[in-house]
């Protein structure tokens, strides 16, 4: 297993080792005692699969007092993955990271606990996996614009209509969410 530190503190790029042959390939998608030196408290508490296809647009989600840490695996296809830095006392707060994961490699990133997130769907179909630190809980969660100028994610361009939730539609933007916080 390969890791790479990001200039966001927590926020890992993780290289499974895969094993392929003729009859197709093996890895490791998550051990306790292989993963404790990255994480010696976490503990991982529901995990959550969907299934999206070309186009889909998901996020930016985040659970406003029951942060959830995530550890993001792509099964099937390709997504590009964003996170947003919500941490106030972070010095890459408000700023984003984003990264292709892919089934081809299995990658995986975990977002720490204080950020929001999102992806696109690349590939035809991508079934993601991901797992939490935090149950998810309906009355907390929120959600800031895809497409907030401010942030200015740069997604890439698919060769399908882009389809996205109403609510992540009328999500607040970055400075609403931050003015929120203020009060």
């Amino acid at each position: 297993m390969r890791i790479e530190k990001t200039e966001f503190e927590g926020l890992l790029r993780i290289f499974p080792q895969v094993y392929r042959d003729d009859r197709g390939s093996f890895c490791e998608l998550w051990q306790a005692a292989r993963y404790e030196d990255l994480w010696p408290e976490l503990s991982f508490v529901q995990d959550n699969f969907s299934v999206s296809k070309k186009g889909t647009l998901r996020g930016l989600h985040f659970q406003k007092t029951h942060p959830q840490g995530k550890l993001i695996s792509v099964l099937e296809g390709e997504i590009f993955d964003v996170a947003v830095d919500l941490r106030p006392n972070s010095v890459t707060f408000s700023r984003v990271f984003s990264t292709r994961l892919s089934s081809d490699n299995l990658s995986q990133l975990y977002i720490p606990e204080g950020f929001a997130h999102g992806f696109l769907t690349l590939s035809d179909t991508a079934h993601v996996l991901y797992r939490c630190t935090d149950f998810y809980h309906p009355e907390d969660e929120a959600a800031i614009r895809y497409d907030d100028a401010n942030l200015a994610i740069d997604w890439p361009c698919v060769d399908a209509p882009l389809t996205i939730s109403e609510k992540d539609k009328q999500a607040m933007t970055f400075f609403e969410w931050r003015k929120s916080q203020l009060l």
